[in-house]
């Protein structure tokens, strides 16, 4: 994935990627499960997109954003769990699943999305990488990034939506980050300055 750009970040973020592209063709499976934790404005969603983009196995790689998954603003650690109850732990018994994408606007689940066994999955956000979800997971991804850069992402991509919450969503990133330690769990860690 050669760059022409001289952003660090762009930079930063396809050397990740080649790098958790290259972890999924080492796993050697049909179905590879990547994990891509971090915190708000880390570049998760980005490196995701990315390595979906260039996914090495055959078939597209089912790319899902804990975004569409936690219920609000207060959601983190049930997010998480949905992941691991309708996504994860289906998909490693060969089993078809479906969750369900959460209505931020409306604050209710709305529309249901399948998740096929016979496909690798890409699940991104923060929460995604805990004990139970690592068991699961062929690559494990934490995406680090300095405080100041990973607000000022975060807040530019949403804005006022997220400007009154940063501290109420910090605080629930700060406990995974306690409670779960995703850096320790993680086969490969993606530096975004």
């Amino acid at each position: 994935m050669p760059s022409r750009s001289n952003d660090p970040v762009e930079q930063a973020l396809r050397r990740g990627a080649a790098e958790v592209i290259e972890a999924v063709v080492a796993v050697a499976a049909s179905n590879p499960v990547v994990l891509i934790d971090g915190r708000a404005g880390a570049g998760k969603t980005t490196l995701s997109r990315m390595v979906a983009a260039n996914w090495p196995v055959a078939g597209r790689p089912q790319l899902i954003a804990l975004d569409s998954l936690y219920p609000g603003w207060d959601g983190l650690d049930a997010g998480a769990e949905r992941a691991l109850h309708d996504i994860l732990r289906p998909h490693a018994r060969g089993l078809l699943s479906t969750w369900r994408r959460w209505d931020w606007e409306d604050e209710v689940e709305a529309e249901a999305y399948a998740v096929t066994p016979a496909l690798g999955v890409i699940l991104e956000g923060c929460g995604a990488l805990n004990a139970a979800s690592a068991r699961l997971a062929d690559v494990r991804v934490w995406v680090e990034s300095p405080a100041p850069s990973r607000k000022r992402r975060a807040l530019d991509r949403d804005g006022d939506g997220f400007r009154p919450h940063w501290d109420r969503w910090a605080a629930q990133e700060e406990r995974h980050l306690q409670r779960d330690d995703p850096r320790a769990l993680a086969t490969l860690t993606v530096a975004i300055p």
